[in-house]
This record gives structure tokens, C-alpha cells and sequence, in this order.
């Protein structure tokens, strides 16, 4: 899900993602609207405020506001900043840093809520802050890696763009479109898995309270988890795989070599290059 990039991503990868991350931006939504009364997966809402707390010159709640806004673009902003930045470095870690971010500010509001929340009003403002900066990692990052056909914290274009292609399959000629067929396909699985999350947030609030973050947190771990799961556990028997990607030291490539009792200092020939594998003395 996390370790393709842009238009390497295949149809799959994209709907797993999407589903995914769309579950939990639905619990993350509707936790935060039976909590705070505010909405948190998405900023539409919270520009009307900032132009009504303008209007009303209560100046101490546009910069509330204001800060929230923020919050969610500077979300995005680390998220895409992680993947450009540590790309080339590891792939893997460049996509999972913005969900282990998210996972830690989640985490910090179901624990601070279960056990320290006082319900005042600089609480809640903090809190919401928190998790809209959380949402904006997650959609940052989803539409980084997808190149912008992924986006799970709010339904508005997708289902504008739904919408459009509803009308466009009206049409013999663009049902037989596959692009737009999977298009298609992405677009209902987000809004699918949207819908679930909210609901399972609606149905299990009254009974987990706060402890609600820490199964959206799960989630995300299965997000991170899966494709770690896909390069390094999967393929452990697979030499060549090892061969191939560990170029300098790592644990797993450490485990690799003791458990299959491999030449460390082996080298590997590739295309314009003699470049040796992990463990080499040069």
C-alpha cells in the first residue's frame, strides 16, 4: 500500500490504501463530532467559521480558527515533505513516518482523554488541533504517494467526482473505459469505507469513549504493518530478494545471512555497476 510511488501504484494498491485510511478518517470524524462537537477530518467548515468569527470580530476565536487551518495544511505539509525528502533513502520509511506520526497524535488524545480530559474549553481547542493535524498527515501522505487519486479525510470531491462519472457511464463508450471503470472502483470503496467508519464510530462511542482512538490506531498499524509484512517477512526465504535490495547493513539482511549461513562479503553484479551487498568490509 505505503512502499509503490505515484504512478508505479497499481489499481490494488490504491483501494487498499483508500479503504484503509478511509475507515479510519470516518472514526476519526465522528469521535471527534460526539467528543468536541467539531468535525476533524476535513477544514470546509471551519473556513465559514473563520469568515463568520471575522464578521463578529471575536478575534480570539479567528485565531483559534485560524491555528486549526493551519494545522491541517502543515499536516500535508510534513507528510509530502517526509516522502520527497527521504524517498530516495527508504521508500518505506518515507511513507510510514506521516502514519506513525498520525498513530502518536491519536494515541495522545485517547490517552489524555480517557484519563486527564476536564472538558474545558482550551482542552477541546488543543485536541481538535491535534487531530486535524493527524487527518492532514494522512491525507498529505495518501495523495502524495497516489499521485493526488487518493484523498480519505473528506468525501466532497469524491463524490463530485462520482457524480461525473455517473453521468459519463451513461454513455457505452466510457463503461468500456477500464481507467474509468477503476476509477470508479476507488472512488465507491473510499466513500464505502467512510460510511463504515463513521457508523462503527456512531455504534461503539457510547462504549469505548476515548479508547476509540486507540482502535483507530490499530488500524493505521495495519497499514504500516502490511507492506512491512510484504518486504521483509514474505519474502525472507527469498535469496535473491535479499541479494537484490540490502546494499548496506540491516537487521533483517543480518538475520538473512545467519539463518540461511550466507556469505556476508558476497557480491552481486547489476547493470553499469559492481556495487556489493550489505556487510562487505569495502
Amino acid at each position: 500500500m505505503l512502499r509503490n510511488y505515484s504512478n508505479s501504484r497499481t489499481l490494488g494498491d490504491n483501494i487498499r490504501l483508500g479503504t484503509l485510511t478511509a475507515f479510519t478518517a470516518g472514526t476519526i470524524n465522528i469521535a471527534s463530532l460526539l467528543i468536541f462537537l467539531s468535525f476533524t477530518s476535513n477544514v470546509t467548515g471551519h473556513y465559514a467559521i473563520f469568515a463568520a468569527e471575522i464578521s463578529q470580530g471575536n478575534w480570539a476565536q479567528v485565531a483559534v480558527v485560524a491555528g486549526w487551518i493551519f494545522l491541517f495544511f502543515f499536516g500535508g505539509f510534513v507528510a509530502n515533505l517526509s516522502v520527497i525528502n527521504f524517498n530516495k533513502k527508504s521508500k518505506y520509511f518515507a511513507h510510514a513516518f506521516p502514519i506513525i506520526l498520525e498513530i502518536l497524535c491519536l494515541l495522545t488524545v485517547g490517552i489524555y482523554g480517557q484519563f486527564y480530559y476536564e472538558k474545558t474549553l482550551g482542552e477541546t481547542e488543543a485536541l481538535v488541533a491535534l487531530m486535524l493535524f493527524a487527518t492532514g498527515l494522512q491525507n498529505g501522505l495518501t495523495a502524495s504517494i497516489s499521485n493526488f487519486s487518493v484523498k480519505t479525510t473528506h468525501l466532497t470531491g469524491t463524490t463530485t467526482d462520482l457524480g461525473i462519472l455517473a453521468s459519463m457511464f451513461t454513455q457505452k463508450k466510457f463503461r468500456k473505459s477500464p481507467e474509468l471503470m477503476g476509477k470508479a472502483k476507488l472512488l465507491l470503496s473510499i466513500m464505502t469505507a467512510y460510511v463504515l467508519g463513521a457508523i462503527f464510530s456512531g455504534l461503539t462511542y457510547y462504549s469505548l469513549e476515548f479508547r476509540v482512538f486507540y482502535v483507530i490506531s490499530v488500524c493505521l498499524l495495519v497499514v504500516i504493518g502490511y507492506d512491512f509484512y510484504k518486504i521483509n517477512i514474505r519474502h525472507f526465504q527469498t535469496e535473491y530478494r535479499y541479494y537484490k535490495i540490502y546494499h548496506k547493513p540491516t537487521f533483517i539482511a543480518f538475520l538473512y545471512y545467519k539463518i540461511h549461513n550466507k556469505d556476508e562479503k558476497r557480491t552481486v553484479s547489476r547493470p553499469n555497476t559492481n556495487a556489493k551487498l550489505a556487510f562487505s568490509d569495502k
